[in-house]
C-alpha cells in the first residue's frame, strides 16, 4: 500500500459536533441528551441521521449550523503527514460555509454542499479523488462513520481509515480491510505500519 493522499471526513473526525448538536436540540426544543439518544438510535438502525426528527416526532430547526471544535489530535495530525510528504485534503459532508473554517490548514477542501454530491454517494468519492488528483488506490479517505466513509471509500477503490470517536465510530464495526486507529494521533504510523506489510 502507496499512499499519495490523505483526505480526511469532517465531523467527528477532525470536529467534535457535540457543541453544534447541543445548539440544534435547544432550537428543536429538545434536551441534548434526547437529541444524543435520538441520533445514537438512527446510528444503531442504520438509518440516515437526518431520521432523527422523524423518529422524535419533531421538525428539523431551520438554519444551518457551524461546527466548531478541533479534536485535539487533528491540526496535529495534519501536520505531521504534511511534513511526512503527504497532500492532505478535507471533504466531507457539511455546508458549504465550512470550507472557510477548513481552508488554512489543507491542500484543498470541500464540501459536499458545493459539490451537490452527498456520501455516501460514489459521486462524491469520484469528487474526492479529482480533489486528491491522485488514482484512488494512492487516496486514503480517513472518516468514523462505516456506511458514509469507510465502506463506500473502498468501494471506490481507495485505502479506508476508521477513526473509533463519535457515536457512529463506536457503534458501526469497520471491515477487516480498512485500517483502524482510535485517535488521529495514530494516523501516521498506521501508514508506515501497512507500507511494511
Amino acid at each position: 500500500m502507496v499512499v499519495d493522499a490523505v483526505v480526511f471526513d469532517v465531523g467527528e473526525t477532525l470536529v467534535d459536533e457535540t457543541g453544534m448538536w447541543t445548539h440544534v436540540a435547544a432550537a428543536a426544543g429538545l434536551t441534548p441528551f434526547t437529541l444524543m439518544a435520538g441520533l445514537g438510535a438512527t446510528a444503531a438502525l442504520g438509518r440516515d441521521h437526518a431520521d432523527v426528527w422523524e423518529l422524535l416526532g419533531v421538525d428539523r430547526p431551520a438554519g444551518e449550523w457551524n461546527l466548531a471544535g478541533w479534536y485535539d489530535d487533528a491540526l496535529p495530525c495534519v501536520e505531521r503527514l504534511r511534513q511526512a510528504g503527504y497532500a492532505v485534503f478535507a471533504a466531507g459532508n457539511v455546508p458549504a460555509s465550512t470550507e472557510a473554517l477548513l481552508r488554512p490548514h489543507f491542500d484543498d477542501v470541500a464540501s459536499a454542499a458545493r459539490w451537490d454530491a452527498w456520501k455516501p454517494d460514489p459521486a462524491f468519492f469520484a469528487r474526492v479523488a479529482v480533489l486528491a488528483g491522485a488514482p484512488p488506490e494512492r487516496i486514503a479517505y480517513v472518516g468514523d462513520r462505516v456506511d458514509n466513509d469507510v465502506a463506500p471509500a473502498l468501494a471506490a477503490g481507495m485505502v479506508a481509515v476508521h477513526v473509533r470517536r463519535g457515536p457512529w465510530g463506536h457503534l458501526q464495526t469497520p471491515p477487516a480491510e480498512a485500517i483502524r486507529i482510535r485517535s488521529l494521533d495514530e494516523l501516521p504510523a498506521a501508514f508506515e505500519q501497512e507500507a511494511v506489510s
